[in-house]
């Protein structure tokens, strides 16, 4: 079978002011389990334009700025950040750039029929587009795949589709329901949360976070159970459990200090907060960690 070359790779658009890419094999066997093919990221001309009938391998985009619109398997799509999508063989799509706004998109195309299986388990099943509630996250991934798929190594191939099963799992995790439609409700998400995550030390309730975004306790509750898929509360408690685990293991630390710095009304409650989440007591937990 012929090798493909870098120059004759009719598939990469040329429409783009600045791109970074990586290519591993170009014409794997289709035996193969799971491997990535090809990726990078793309900063769209104005004019930027793309219509397939189909693709030689699978392909996942992600929107990181800019916008854009998308006819995908026939279904159109507003393109924003945090969207992501994916095509294959016998799947037509059209990307449109908005002129106003030129999208920096990032992608990877792989074959294999383990990635297939995570991505049509997912939201993007179907061949959908999908808006991530967390886009940081993915983006993070598709920067790994970026560094390890220039790297050199015998294990470069490896890496790579491990972090391909992992960015599809993450897109599953932190997809938005197709329901949600309205831009502005995931927005809202995102502020409380990342409130939430900067002043969780010194927050000892979830009202507090409601009152500093301008949201209703309820309609905060509503958002977190579309999107983190868990209460509000319980993302509260998470974030100070961890950060206790890390404090209790300090030498001379004592319980009630920790629950005293992490706004919990008496040690009682921490403790039982504490065990909750990691079924121990903290004075187990720092028998534990001292003694190792």
């Amino acid at each position: 079978m012929k090798t493909k070359t870098i120059a004759n790779l009719d598939f990469l658009s040329k429409q783009v002011l600045e791109a970074r890419r990586y290519y591993l094999n170009l014409d794997p066997p289709s035996t193969t389990p799971t491997a990535v093919v090809c990726g990078g990221s793309e900063h769209c001309e104005p004019e930027y334009r793309i219509r397939r009938s189909g693709f030689r391998y699978y392909g996942l985009e992600f929107v990181a700025r800019g916008e854009g619109a998308l006819v995908l398997a026939g279904r159109k799509y507003r393109l924003v950040p945090g969207m992501v999508f994916a095509y294959g063989p016998k799947v037509p799509h059209e990307i449109v750039n908005d002129q106003k706004s030129p999208m920096v998109k990032y992608y990877v195309d792989f074959v294999g029929k383990p990635a297939l299986r995570l991505l049509q388990a997912g939201p993007l099943a179907g061949w959908k587009a999908a808006q991530v509630s967390d886009p940081q996250q993915i983006f993070e991934i598709f920067e790994l795949l970026q560094r390890n798929g220039t790297s050199i190594s015998r294990q470069t191939g490896a890496i790579c589709a491990t972090l391909l099963e992992l960015l599809l799992l993450k897109v599953t995790e932190k997809a938005a329901p197709e329901s949600t439609g309205d831009l502005r409700t995931l927005i809202s998400y995102q502020r409380a949360r990342q409130y939430l995550e900067q002043h969780y030390m010194r927050l000892k309730s979830v009202e507090e976070v409601a009152q500093a975004v301008h949201l209703n306790l309820s309609y905060l509750c509503r958002l977190f159970r579309r999107y983190d898929q868990v209460p509000p509360y319980q993302h509260l408690v998470r974030l100070k459990m961890n950060r206790a685990a890390e404090m209790l293991l300090e030498p001379g630390v004592l319980v009630k200090q920790v629950s005293e710095e992490l706004q919990f009304s008496d040690p009682y409650n921490f403790s039982r907060s504490f065990k909750s989440v990691f079924g121990m007591s903290p004075e187990k937990f720092i028998q534990r960690g001292r003694r190792d």
